[in-house]
């Protein structure tokens, strides 16, 4: 087997996690419902630009990618805490049931819509938001860190644990 740079494994992993990305968005937006007033609110305070466009869709568990390639690389790196909450992909919010309603978590995805929307998309948004949980972690990436300090900026008296 030849031995692949990690910039390289990064550059192949990339185009796979935006077909699954894009998948899983289109889902969401099919299926999903609109944010409510107050919901659609909060997203214009956290920086959202089309919030009318945002559909959240509940879910018993957050898909993850079964592509090989995508599984292995997300075991390795523990890109994402063991049993998300929530996911954010574009203007589509899977929300897990045990948190279907949940203010906090809800403000923490809709700073990373209004990331996508920053970013220009599903591709520049997984460049860097995977490049920082590769190189230093889920919990200490910059991306990770803004919708934290946004929901907690919104919601002080409310941790999401």
């Amino acid at each position: 087997m030849e031995f692949q740079s990690p910039a390289t494994q990064f550059e192949l992993l990339i185009p796979r996690a935006t077909r699954w990305a894009a998948e899983q968005e289109q889902r969401i937006l099919r299926d999903g419902i609109p944010l409510s007033d107050a919901e659609a609110s909060d997203a214009r305070e956290v920086g959202v630009k089309h919030p009318e466009r945002v559909r959240l869709l509940q879910v018993d568990a957050i898909p993850a990618p079964t592509d090989p390639m995508l599984k292995a690389a997300c075991a390795a790196a523990n890109f994402v805490p063991q049993s998300p909450r929530g996911l954010t992909i574009g203007h589509g919010v899977f929300v897990r049931s045990d948190y279907w309603g949940n203010r906090a978590l809800l403000l923490h995805e809709l700073v990373h819509t209004a990331q996508y929307e920053r970013l220009g998309g599903i591709e520049p948004f997984l460049r860097r938001y995977l490049y920082e949980c590769a190189t230093v972690g889920y919990t200490n990436s910059a991306m990770e860190g803004e919708a934290a300090a946004t929901a907690a900026r919104i919601l002080p008296e409310v941790q999401l644990k």
